[in-house]
């Protein structure tokens, strides 16, 4: 039996992957404030996906102390965070539909990059220990775009909860020029980065 894999994200994208690679896990989100202090890209996911995998793990280690159980005494976070790069500028998600429009318009007919930070926290003993914390970069390259083929999307809702106003898996798919680099890290998570991390500490 291996050890137990806790995805420590919200994201249903990242339950997904995960799923899709036959992984087993459950899923655990602190509501701890996240600040980062970094101010280049990739370091910025970086500490933030370790920050949210140390969060989840002290929450763990502090309810096995109050109940005195070690039954989860090992087991294995994965933190991850990814923004949306343009112009050196992050890309948040939308505050609202005009928000998206000014964003989709900023990506259109031009190259944008996509970074993903992955934390892979191994639990043991009551004790943390960082195994792998690593950011990947991808180069997305938008198509021009009308301002109705904008609105259109923008109608489909996907938008909404999605840094940089898009979804590169779903209906914004045919604006997609091409890509430079890990497509699973524009949908939120380099898979076989973390396949391979968790084979290597005997996770699997």
């Amino acid at each position: 039996m291996g050890t137990k894999i806790i995805l420590g994200s919200a994201s249903p994208r990242r339950r997904e992957l995960l799923s899709q690679i036959g992984i087993g896990f459950t899923v655990r989100v602190s509501d701890k404030e996240e600040v980062y202090h970094s101010e280049v890209p990739e370091e910025i996911v970086k500490e933030l996906a370790l920050m949210k995998a140390e969060n989840v793990a002290t929450e763990i280690f502090e309810e096995q102390q109050a109940q005195l159980v070690r039954e989860e005494a090992d087991f294995v976070v994965i933190g991850a965070d990814t923004v949306v790069v343009l112009d050196q500028k992050i890309l948040g998600k939308p505050a609202d539909g005009e928000d998206a429009f000014r964003m989709l318009k900023s990506l259109q007919g031009r190259a944008h990059e996509v970074y993903t930070g992955v934390a892979v926290l191994c639990c043991k003993e009551g004790k943390m220990q960082t195994v792998r914390s690593h950011a990947v970069k991808t180069a997305v390259y938008v198509h021009e775009m009308t301002e109705d083929e904008i609105r259109g999307y923008i109608a489909t809702g996907e938008p909404s909860d999605k840094a940089g106003g898009y979804g590169i898996q779903g209906a914004f798919a045919k604006y997609i020029d091409r890509i430079d680099g890990d497509y699973y890290n524009v949908v939120g998570l380099p898979v076989s980065f973390v396949y391979q991390t968790l084979k290597e500490i005997g996770a699997l």
